[in-house]
């Protein structure tokens, strides 16, 4: 007999996509791809380097961003909500100066904001899938479609955000004139190459985290190289990197990746009982 989970489900629940994807450990490699990619939208990436520590405090960035993905997945109703409304709230106080016209505008422009939502959708699909994670065109559709969930919590209409792949396409190939790798991506790039660290641990970076940027960047479509300057790699060899480097992490039992603070699918499947268990031969079950 199946027992109904009487708790909160959240905003996207068991029965979604993106329940069983977000579990998925190659999230992290997406996550650094995403930030590849945003970085070439000159508007988007001077917004956040102008009002943000991200040089000094970029792994508190990336760990907040991590933590917002994982609440807005994995937590209750309340939880979700609350953390959009807080992430609304700092955007509306922050704004941009554009240093060659002097153009002053807010960083919650929906074109902004739409631009990074896409840019995430895009690498987390686009990671998984290439590294082997299991979702049908109907299931990718579907994941696409639900994270106008998450447009919503950041403050745009969900009406005006790609709801397929075919939406996502047509949103790039428009908007792909904006882009380019100014000064501000360049400053991301080379974080993301060699962020700081503890000088004890510069051999890890040189050994794990640079592997893992490596192939992140890698990953990016071939017009997001000619932009950084660099050769683009075979598309057969990044997929054969990417499956390779999928099947290792899936290797590890998921139940000591959860493990990691904060505990986000842990805490879920407690409130849920054990059916709500990400498994990646389940997605949009």
């Amino acid at each position: 007999m199946t027992v109904t989970p009487t708790g909160d489900p959240g905003l996207f629940g068991p029965g979604s996509v993106t329940w069983q994807a977000h579990a998925d450990p190659m999230m992290w490699v997406a996550g650094i791809r995403a930030l590849y990619l945003q970085a070439l939208h000159p508007r988007a990436v001077r917004g956040v380097m102008q009002n943000s520590d991200f040089r000094r405090d970029a792994w508190g960035r990336l760990r907040r961003t991590a933590d917002f993905v994982g609440t807005t997945t994995y937590g209750t109703t309340e939880a979700a909500e609350r953390a959009g409304a807080r992430v609304r709230k700092i955007h509306r106080m922050l704004g941009a100066t554009d240093p060659d016209t002097g153009e002053r505008y807010g960083v919650d422009e929906p074109a902004l904001l739409l631009w990074v939502h896409c840019a995430e959708i895009d690498s987390y699909l686009h990671v998984l899938t290439r590294s082997g994670f299991p979702l049908t065109d109907v299931q990718a559709d579907r994941y696409i479609a639900e994270h106008r969930i998450s447009a919503r919590l950041v403050g745009l209409d969900p009406d005006a955000v790609p709801a397929d792949r075919a939406g996502l396409a047509a949103y790039f190939a428009r908007v792909r004139p904006e882009l380019a790798a100014g000064e501000e991506a360049r400053e991301v790039d080379d974080f993301l190459l060699r962020p700081p660290t503890h000088p004890l641990l510069v051999p890890a970076r040189e050994l794990l985290w640079r592997r893992v940027a490596h192939l992140a960047y890698a990953s990016l479509p071939r017009y997001a190289h000619e932009l950084y300057g660099r050769p683009a790699p075979a598309p057969a060899t990044v997929t054969r990197r990417l499956r390779v480097t999928g099947t290792l992490l899936r290797a590890i039992p998921a139940r000591l990746r959860w493990q990691l603070p904060p505990k986000h699918v842990l805490r879920a499947m407690a409130r849920l009982g054990p059916d709500a268990r990400p498994a990646p031969y389940k997605p949009g079950r």
